[in-house]
C-alpha cells in the first residue's frame, strides 16, 4: 500500500533550486535510504516532507491526502516526525523534559517515555540530566525518542551516524533494530553507505536535485551506488554518446 508520494517536487533556496522535478512512492512500512553527496538536496527534501520547508511546486500525498501545505507541527499530529541533523534538543531541559515534547502531538500508540527509556537504555540513568550534558550518542538517542514518543506512521531520519564515534553509530543502530523491523515508514539518509544498504529495503540516490538511481537494496552493486553517487553513470553515458 502507497503511503506517501512525492509529485513533481521542486524545493528552492532562495533562487537555488535544491530539488528538481522528484516524484517518489514509498510504501507503508519501507525503509528507504535517501543518499547522495553533500549538497545533493537530501536533507531539503526530508524539511519539505516534514512541513518545515515549503516547495516551490509539486504535490505530497499522505494515504493519498495532498499535504503539501500543511505546517511541521500539523503534520506530526498526522503521524510524520522528523529527526533532524544536528538533534535540536533543548539543551536546558532534561532528557525526560524533551521527550515528553513528543506527547504534546495528542496520538496514541506503543510509544511512551518509559519504553524509549527502556529500548535506548544508555538514557535511562540520564533522565534528569539536562540535554547538553549528554554524550554526541546519548543526544542522537533523545532526538530519535523524542520523535517517537509522537508515535509516528512516517519517520524522517537525517544523518543518524554524523559526528558519533563508531561505538556510538552501533549502539544507536542496535537500538533502532525493533523499530526498522517495526512496520514504520522510514526515510533514512545516512552518510555510512554500508549501514544505510545493510538496513534498507530501497536505495535512491540523490545528485543534484534529481533522483539517478532508485533500486531494492538487496539487488543493487555497492558499484552502481557508488557511480550514480558521484555522477559516474551521467558522465560515462555522456563520452559514450560523444
Amino acid at each position: 500500500m502507497t503511503h506517501l508520494v512525492l509529485e513533481n517536487l521542486d524545493v528552492r533556496h532562495g533562487l537555488l533550486q535544491a530539488v528538481r522535478a522528484v516524484s517518489l512512492s514509498i510504501e507503508k512500512g519501507e525503509v528507504l535510504a535517501l543518499i547522495g553527496a553533500n549538497g545533493a538536496g537530501k536533507t531539503t527534501m526530508l524539511r519539505a516532507l516534514a512541513g518545515a520547508h515549503v516547495p516551490a511546486s509539486g504535490r505530497i500525498l499522505l494515504n493519498g491526502s495532498d499535504i503539501t501545505g500543511i505546517p511541521a507541527h500539523r503534520r506530526v499530529g498526522m503521524g510524520v516526525a522528523m529527526v533532524p541533523e544536528g538533534r535540536r534538543l533543548f539543551a536546558d531541559m532534561t532528557v525526560e523534559e524533551n521527550l515528553l515534547l513528543g506527547r504534546q502531538a495528542g496520538r496514541s500508540g506503543e510509544w511512551t517515555v518509559e519504553r524509549v527509556l527502556d529500548v535506548f537504555a544508555n538514557l535511562k540513568p540520564r533522565r534528569n540530566a539536562r540535554a547538553a550534558t549528554l554524550s554526541g550518542g546519548e543526544q542522537q538517542a533523545c532526538a530519535i525518542g523524542r520523535a517517537l514518543v509522537t508515535n509516528p506512521d512516517v519517520l524522517l531520519l537525517d544523518e543518524v551516524s554524523l559526528g558519533l564515534s563508531p561505538l556510538a553509530v552501533d549502539r544507536v543502530y542496535q537500538s533502532l533494530g525493533s523499530l526498522l523491523a517495526s512496520g514504520t515508514t522510514i526515510v533514512l539518509v545516512e552518510q555510512d553507505l554500508g549501514r544505510a544498504l545493510a538496513v534498507a529495503d530501497r536505495v535512491v540516490c540523490l545528485l543534484e536535485g534529481r533522483i539517478v538511481l532508485d533500486e531494492a537494496a538487496a539487488a543493487v552493486s555497492r558499484e552502481r551506488v557508488t557511480q550514480a553517487y558521484f555522477g559516474l553513470q551521467a558522465a560515462q553515458a555522456g563520452s559514450a554518446s560523444s
